[in-house]
């Protein structure tokens, strides 16, 4: 049977440079100049007897004829990637590479892959922890664990879970305090919060004025108590018996099962945005990407720990 195949290297570039879209990011993933992508691009042009991109200044954009091919171009450079793989290592392994907020890499997504690993043991990955926004096209990032629906708009974006925030501590914190377990917030003094200082690019994540507002206790006084960069770093100070954080109840869910960690207060904040599935549209046939997501979505949220009852 005759096959009638494109330049495959140019094939390859323009796939790079279309999802990348720039050359430069292209040339740097295959590790060539971006005048070599440029000429592999035109090679392909004359070929297909197409123009892929229009070219505005230093960005290039996908022609109709551009969003066709590298539709097809991604489907059939992933499949022969994924059998390239198992052909060189003698079996199907699912080699993802995994992106997410640095907090919630360590309190989340690790504990969940280390749940699906248990089912799925050829199962490979790279975590990497990152802030938004993240480079796909250089770390050729296949899922990203994000904040917001908004960030990536060139990419699928799944809305996975709105987490909340509740007010956690220790048991042994309750022993030594014993007025906050009957009491609850009310008792515990502005000394003993510990506050997430959640950074500049970060506007709706509830801080302590809200919550304590919501119950109508006054405001802090935000000189006292701790102070930390992460909201991993809030649940690991209470859980060694600091002072009570404003924690999520996804990334606290497995200290609290292990009653390592016990609500204050059950009632909540949720956050201003949901966590969410996010990933390049040419990947979505890699081979595990999308087991992985549908078990990630079906697995078990944050767990509920009956908080204190204070009526007593």
């Amino acid at each position: 049977m005759s096959l009638s195949l494109p330049p495959l290297n140019a094939l390859r570039a323009f796939e790079a440079a279309a999802r990348s879209g720039s050359y430069v990011s292209a040339a740097d993933e295959l590790g060539v100049s971006a005048a070599a992508v440029s000429q592999q691009v035109k090679n392909l042009e004359e070929f297909l007897g197409k123009q892929l991109f229009r070219r505005y200044n230093n960005r290039i954009v996908l022609t109709d004829a551009g969003q066709t091919i590298f539709s097809g171009a991604s489907d059939a450079l992933q499949s022969i990637s994924a059998f390239t793989e198992k052909v060189v290592s003698g079996r199907a392994r699912s080699r993802l590479v995994i992106s997410a907020l640095p907090s919630i890499a360590e309190r989340w997504m690790e504990p969940k892959l280390k749940l699906y690993f248990q089912d799925h043991p050829n199962f490979r990955f790279e975590l990497r922890s990152e802030e938004d926004l993240a480079d796909f096209a250089r770390y050729d990032i296949d899922l990203r664990l994000s904040y917001g629906l908004s960030l990536y708009p060139d990419m699928v974006t799944i809305p996975l879970v709105q987490d909340a925030v509740v007010p956690m501590c220790s048991p042994d914190y309750l022993v030594r305090n014993p007025a906050v377990r009957s009491e609850g917030m009310a008792a515990v003094p502005d000394d003993d919060l510990i506050h997430t200082n959640w950074g500049p690019t970060f506007v709706s994540h509830p801080r302590w004025q809200a919550w304590l507002a919501e119950i109508g206790i006054k405001r802090p006084d935000e000189t006292l108590g701790y102070r930390v960069g992460k909201s991993s770093l809030a649940l690991d100070l209470a859980r060694d018996g600091f002072g009570v954080a404003l924690g999520q109840r996804e990334m606290g869910a497995d200290d609290m099962e292990a009653g390592r960690l016990v609500l204050v207060d059950e009632r909540p904040i949720p956050l201003g945005h949901p966590y969410c599935l996010v990933y390049p549209h040419a990947k979505a046939r890699k081979a595990g990407l999308v087991d992985l997501m549908n078990w990630l979505r079906a697995a078990p949220r944050g767990i509920d720990r009956a908080a204190p009852d204070h009526s007593a």
